[in-house]
């Protein structure tokens, strides 16, 4: 799913999937597992919540990352989310992030 709308939202549940965003103060939301969510508008947030999920932004935006257990026989399990605001520093602009052992790591 792709949508530069300022104000707007590109959201997706498909496994491998990506859900992008280009418009201003907008969203991404993506819950399939091993899928993508990314941002360019400014203040704009990519969240992705399935199992191996990643996430990117342009600076000033955010990302919201989950990070998931190994399969229980219902789900994966939430072990950790966290989120941080892309600065260029800690966090690079266009860098895809994922969760491991709680801690943020490029991918």
């Amino acid at each position: 799913m792709s949508n530069t709308g300022n104000w707007s939202a590109a959201t997706n549940t498909g496994n491998r999937s990506t859900a992008t965003n280009t418009g201003n103060q907008s969203a991404a939301i993506n819950t399939g597992d091993c899928s993508t969510a990314t941002v360019e508008g400014e203040e704009s947030i990519a969240i992705v919540t399935g199992y191996g999920g990643k996430a990117k932004g342009a600076i000033g935006c955010w990302i919201v990352v989950t990070e998931r257990g190994e399969w229980n026989g219902v789900t994966y399990p939430i072990l950790c989310v966290k989120t941080a605001k892309v600065d260029g520093d800690t966090i690079k602009e266009n860098t895809f992030y994922k969760v491991v052992n709680g801690e943020f790591k490029e991918d």
